[in-house]
């Protein structure tokens, strides 16, 4: 990978020996991670363009990638640690670079080097998406803001804008606005394989004499051309501040003619083609997966074979770590336990059938997430899944939605808050209403550990197929919840034609899948450590306080407060099939979070069990039959209706209340109760009919 400076000779432009790079000017900035003395450096470019891979290659951290548009909806911030370069900045440039400080403090420079941090680090931001600095989506705007539109004293100290190889004058829009500010920027030219392939040539040091900055090629999948990016981010932050280009008016139709001019000749002046016109293998697959028949066909045995791999490759993983919870680590806690002492007491309880019972039988479900998250990051990588909004653009114009309104819902089947907070990519206020009140229909992975227990229990070799159909009810409801709305709310609310980028077909790789992977089992696992556990303890605190005027945590379960409670709201689900009180307490427990109606139902059986050799699963498959009259397969139906359908959790109404309010918030409560209840009413009565 090379380095191109403008008007530099094809050779690396830095010197890797020479003085320590100092500290910048003690520029007052808000939100710095690395130090308040260290420089802020911001990625910006187009969706899809790398952005989000390449900061997690600068940071180490790992936040949100996806070969998708809208993958970044929020500021996300690491540090980029810089050390091991060195600039080559000598005592002559030192009074220049700090030619513009103004602030209060006093400006060191010991005219070792230049405004580069002595710490060896910076702060590095991944703003979200954005064609332009005048777009009207929030979160594109929010670049616009973060960039331009801020006091010199809080504004990155430099730019790194990614753009696409491959798409080179769409993407140098931007860089034409951001050459108009006066700002440090660095050009990072990602996807130059794809270019060539498409026979373009782009020529780094052509380009970066037309556009007027360094232009580096890199690989952000693949980790190549970082270090040439750090030297020159580290040389460019040891220059001044470079002047605004003028560009004579205010911003009109006639300015936008100089900026298509000027990118006009900067891609005359970068590229050269080889004036073979190639069919590309990307829109040589998009031929078949993109049909407007086989397509959603394809689209639904993928996700069908998703399901199915991983209930079956899991099953024996899940069985193994359940009878490691339930029998050795559960016998050697109360083993301990009594060895202090401290045995066939509330401690023992609390610890045993609380914890171990409740978060253990969570924590079983760790390999079926980890296979769920392989397949996913592997769909989204090849750039598969970006596919899934052309698939589905007529399905959201009937819904009176942007084709790419099904991003943000793609991201819910993930995980509902991140799907609403991906509603900001839309345009349109009305949008994202309606779009966030849909989300919560989304089957998140949260849901699907229920569904696989319950699959697993009643359908046996056919869970697969049974989680997959949950999926496709799922669908169903966005869409007739869609439908609805607009019938009513929503009458006058325009189509929208679909504008998105499809990205090209890749190799999937290793360490972005792992990398992807380990994101969101960190999530799920932080989420049993944190609101699980608060859950278990504060379920089994009900279930050890008596009604029947016993001793505390020395009181049988179906006598307990959350018995109680439990039994007065059973009775409304009667008509569903699902009327006992166990099952009716899980989900109360699962407004809190989805994921702890396992750990509710494991925590009391295992206090109601007179057979210890009786395992969840059949206790659970009596329940449902006792309160069903016989009609097993109705009833879990009904309920994993009602399931999918009801109230999401209190994180998911905590991200609604953030973007559209209590009144919209409130309003979809109300609405998914009453849609659960009268679906799953449905569902058991017609089922049961078929016996």
């Amino acid at each position: 990978m090379s380095v191109a400076q403008p008007g530099a000779k094809r050779r690396l432009s830095i010197n890797p020996t020479g003085p320590l790079p100092v500290k910048q000017c003690c520029q007052q900035g808000s939100g710095r991670m690395a130090g308040p003395n260290d420089p802020i450096v911001a990625l910006v470019g187009a969706p899809n363009v790398g952005k989000s891979t390449l900061f997690n290659s600068l940071t180490g951290s790992r936040a949100s990638v996806g070969n998708w548009p809208g993958t970044t909806v929020e500021v996300a911030r690491g540090v980029w640690r810089l050390g091991g370069f060195q600039t080559g900045a000598g005592p002559d440039r030192c009074e220049a670079a700090h030619h513009d400080c103004q602030c209060e403090h006093d400006c060191q420079c010991d005219c070792q080097g230049d405004s580069v941090p002595a710490s060896g680090q910076a702060t590095v931001i991944d703003l979200p998406g954005a064609y332009s600095l005048d777009s009207a989506s929030p979160d594109e705007r929010l670049t616009g803001e973060l960039v331009v539109d801020v006091p010199a004293t809080e504004a990155p100290d430099l730019v790194v804008a990614l753009v696409d190889a491959a798409h080179l004058a769409r993407s140098l829009f931007l860089v034409s606005q951001l050459r108009e500010r006066s700002r440090r920027l660095v050009l990072a030219l990602t996807m130059d394989d794809i270019a060539r392939r498409h026979g373009v040539e782009v020529d780094s040091y052509a380009l970066a004499d037309a556009v007027g900055v360094p232009v580096i090629v890199i690989d952000p999948r693949r980790r190549s051309g970082l270090d040439n990016l750090t030297r020159v981010v580290l040389e460019t932050l040891a220059r001044p501040v470079p002047p605004a280009r003028p560009r004579g008016r205010p911003l009109d139709q006639s300015d936008d003619d100089e900026r298509f001019s000027w990118i006009a000749q900067a891609v005359e002046r970068g590229t050269q083609s080889s004036g073979e016109t190639r069919v590309r293998r990307s829109d040589r697959i998009d031929r078949v997966i993109l049909a407007p028949v086989l397509g959603p066909l394809i689209f639904l045995a993928v996700m069908w074979a998703v399901f199915q791999i991983t209930t079956v490759v899991a099953a024996p993983l899940q069985d193994g770590l359940d009878a490691l919870f339930s029998g050795p680590l559960s016998r050697g806690a109360s083993g301990s336990l009594n060895g202090l002492g401290l045995g066939g007491g509330w401690v023992e309880g609390l610890i045993v059938d609380g914890l171990i019972a409740g978060v253990g039988s969570l924590l079983t479900f760790v390999p079926l997430m980890v296979l769920m998250f392989i397949l996913l990051a592997l769909l989204e990588d090849s750039g598969y899944l970006a596919r899934a909004a052309v698939l589905t653009d007529r399905v959201m114009g009937w819904l009176g939605l942007p084709g790419r309104a099904f991003l943000p819902i793609v991201v819910g089947f993930g995980c509902n808050v991140p799907g609403i907070a991906a509603t900001r990519a839309l345009p349109s206020a009305r949008h994202r209403v309606l779009t966030v009140l849909l989300i919560p229909f989304t089957s998140c992975t949260a849901r699907l550990t229920v569904f696989v227990m319950l699959g697993q229990i009643f359908f046996g070799r056919w869970a697969g197929t049974a989680v997959f159909l949950t999926y496709l009810a799922s669908i169903l409801l966005v869409v007739l919840g869609g439908l609805l709305l607009r019938a009513t709310l929503w009458r006058d609310s325009p189509n929208e034609p679909l504008v998105i980028d499809l990205p090209p077909y890749q190799t999937p790789t290793l360490r972005l899948t792992a990398a992807v992977t380990w994101l969101r089992l960190k999530g799920f696992l932080q989420t049993a450590s944190g609101i699980i556990v608060a859950t278990v303890m504060v379920v089994w605190l009900l279930q050890s306080i008596p009604t029947n005027g016993g001793d505390f945590a020395q009181v049988a379960v179906q006598d307990s407060l959350y018995a109680s409670v439990a039994q007065a709201v059973a009775p409304l689900f009667s008509w569903a099939g699902f009327a006992q009180w166990q099952t009716v307490a899980a989900l109360v427990v699962g407004f809190v979070a989805k994921e702890a109606v396992i750990s509710s139902w494991a925590q009391t059986y295992a206090l109601a069990s007179e057979d210890d050799l009786l395992g969840l699963g059949e206790q659970v498959s009596q329940a449902f039959e006792a309160s069903s009259g016989g009609s097993t397969v109705a009833a879990v139906a009904a309920f994993m209706v009602f399931f999918l359908a009801y109230t999401p959790c209190v994180a998911t109404l905590a991200a609604q209340k953030r973007e559209i309010g209590w009144r919209w918030t409130g309003f979809g409560v109300a609405l998914q109760l009453v849609v659960a209840w009268v679906l799953a009413v449905a569902v058991f009565q017609i089922g049961r009919l078929f016996g």
